[in-house]
């Protein structure tokens, strides 16, 4: 009878203790994943196990770690169930889920997160309700490691030793990731330009792991100093030289407009309205003096700075981490831009944006770049705001302001970004009514967006109303830093008869397109279809403007010449063939070393 109820103790010990240890890490992973996609539809088996074993592996650390069991698998199943909603709304928020260099923004995350709607899907709701049942059972586990016999010191060393090697173990993994050969093997996803995919295919976290790699930027082959030197060599000038090239010093406008993009691009719909009259009016060239045409860009649903940083630098982010940020991991010295030669011939440089000065580091990295003033949200007195936010037109009224108040002989520079249009799209506001309804469509967030693109729309047409009566030769550049997220374009895709799962190529590029111009209240020459990219775009301003190219932006105007676009998401040469960045990176290799340099070379 003794030995039958010992029996049954094990059974019960093992069934509390050794199967949850076994099976909740697993529920875990599942769990974890169950957030976003159907893991056992997406992820192949052998790449399960890779994902089950680090679940695996992390239970025994934290196990080690507080030498008690029931809160091993209670702090992995809160850590998941968080980090899982977490990347759910992510995801959701910016079409692409969290990245190690995340932690960078999370300062500035945490700025906006206030603006967005949450709402949870039936699926996630059910995911949170597993995690919850989970974190239940777990309460019953009782191993704890203790021995009454030998003194605690022994204890700590045989757990920090167990720790020490799950560590390497896991260090051991995240390395054999980072293999070709593995990922060969095993038929994994790398392409980090597509990082949803890549968490869809290998799952979250070993898709993370496998991110850590790209932290760092490798120089290029054949970089040295030297190199760079001889490659801008062709197109150095003197300061004297560049002096002698100036026909005309107009103030330089350029309003990177937020979320600013025509959703026509996509595909064809129908509105009760017109939603961006004016600037179609340039796009088609009923209006002088204007180029125009579109913007191709690297990030898509957020990541504005890098949008400005590709227009500001002329650098592109073809040759950086998919979700980096440079202003946050990369700008750490004096950079020349466009904002620092424009300083350089004579101009007031002034940097504006009406929110937090903290947002993406501007405050620390406007003054690398050239700019010696900066505007943020305190600088801004009783703005009128549309939702949440400062209208564009507030934005304009203080560039009026400055204009009219700076001094006649100084050409001033502004660099103006507005936040207008930043997401989310689904809330209602007292000072905002959407007038514009897409026909066949009952999507409120895309009649919010393109309502507020409308908007937008009036307030830029009255700065260049105002400017056009103005004595002083000004240039206005107009353009969006990216398109909204997959919440508001899916209507038009379905409307369409498309979905995310059926976009060809020229869709996806598509959706990296926005609308720009270059208006000017003196002659210039009218132009409209032109395809550009961000980080060539500046080199077209200086030009427009009467004002000499530096160095670099001379070379990049030379290299446009035989590739028109080139971004995170695609190289597009002269004849119009698109191809992927990886693809040409022989013959970008001179761009790729000059950009090495100026980020990371040593002066």
């Amino acid at each position: 009878m003794e030995k039958t109820t010992g029996k049954y103790s094990k059974i019960i010990w093992a069934a509390k203790n050794l199967i949850p240890m076994l099976l909740f890490p697993i529920a875990n992973f599942y769990l974890f994943e169950f957030y976003i996609h159907n893991p056992f539809k997406d992820i192949a088996f052998p790449i399960q196990l890779m994902n089950i074993f680090l679940f695996e592996l992390l239970m025994l650390m934290f196990f080690m770690l507080f030498g008690n069991l029931k809160w091993a698998l209670r702090f992995q199943s809160i850590f998941f169930m968080i980090i899982g909603l977490a990347n759910y709304y992510v995801l959701s928020f910016r079409s692409a889920p969290i990245m190690p260099w995340d932690i960078y923004s999370f300062s500035t995350a945490m700025s906006v997160a206030g603006n967005y709607k949450y709402t949870l899907e039936k699926q996630a709701i059910f995911v949170i309700i597993g995690f919850l049942l989970l974190i239940i059972m777990e309460t019953f586990v009782d191993l704890k490691i203790t021995a009454k016999d030998k003194p605690k010191k022994i204890i700590y060393s045989i757990r920090a030793i167990v720790f020490g090697i799950c560590v390497f173990l896991l260090f051991g993994f995240t390395h054999m990731l980072h293999q070709e050969r593995t990922i060969i093997k095993y038929r994994m996803y790398d392409k980090l330009f597509t990082p949803t995919v890549m968490s869809t295919w290998n799952g979250t976290s070993v898709a993370f792991l496998m991110e850590l790699q790209y932290i760092s930027v490798d120089k290029p082959p054949n970089y040295s100093k030297a190199m760079a030197e001889q490659i801008l060599e062709p197109y150095s000038d003197t300061a004297e030289e560049r002096a002698a090239k100036i026909q005309n010093t107009p103030n330089i406008i350029v309003i990177m407009n937020e979320a600013f993009s025509d959703l026509s691009v996509l595909g064809d719909f129908e509105t009760n309205d017109a939603y961006m009259p004016f600037i179609h009016s340039i796009l088609n060239g009923e209006v002088a003096n204007a180029t125009s045409g579109w913007l191709n860009v690297s990030v898509l649903g957020g990541n504005t700075a890098n949008t400005e940083f590709e227009f500001l630098t002329g650098n592109t982010m073809a040759f950086l981490p998919q979700g980096s940020v440079p202003y946050q991991q990369y700008l750490k010295k004096e950079q020349e831009s466009l904002a620092s030669h424009l300083k350089s011939l004579g101009y007031r440089t002034i940097a504006m944006h009406p929110y937090n000065s903290t947002g993406w580091d501007r405050n620390k990295v406007y003054p690398l770049l050239g700019f010696d003033e900066m505007y943020f949200i305190r600088d801004y007195k009783s703005p009128e705001k549309i939702r949440k936010y400062v209208s564009d037109k507030a934005c304009y009224d203080k560039i009026i302001e400055l204009y009219e108040e700076k001094n006649d002989d100084v050409p001033f520079f502004v660099f103006n970004v507005t936040m207008q249009n930043h997401s989310s799209y689904s809330e209602e506001f007292d000072n905002f009514t959407p007038d514009i309804e897409v026909t066949g469509s009952e999507s409120a967030p895309l009649n919010n967006y393109l309502s507020l693109i409308k908007i937008s729309d009036e307030a830029v047409e009255y700065l260049i109303d105002y400017f056009s009566e103005t004595d002083e030769d000004t240039v206005i550049i107009f353009f969006g830093d990216h398109q909204p997220t997959n919440s508001v374009v899916s209507s038009i895709w379905k409307l369409n008869g498309k979905s995310t799962a059926t976009l060809s190529d020229e869709d996806e590029a598509n959706r990296y397109k926005v609308p720009f111009f270059i208006w000017s209240n003196f002659n210039s020459s009218t132009r409209t279809d032109m395809e550009t990219s961000t980080n060539f775009l500046a080199s077209t301003v200086l030009e427009i403007s009467g004002l000499p190219l530096y160095d670099y932006s001379a070379y990049l105007k030379n290299l446009s010449n035989k590739y028109p676009v080139i971004t995170a998401i695609r190289a597009e040469n002269a004849d119009g063939k698109s191809t992927a960045v990886e693809d040409r990176r022989d013959e970008l290799n001179n761009y790729a070393i000059l950009q090495y340099d100026r980020l990371f070379g040593k002066n």
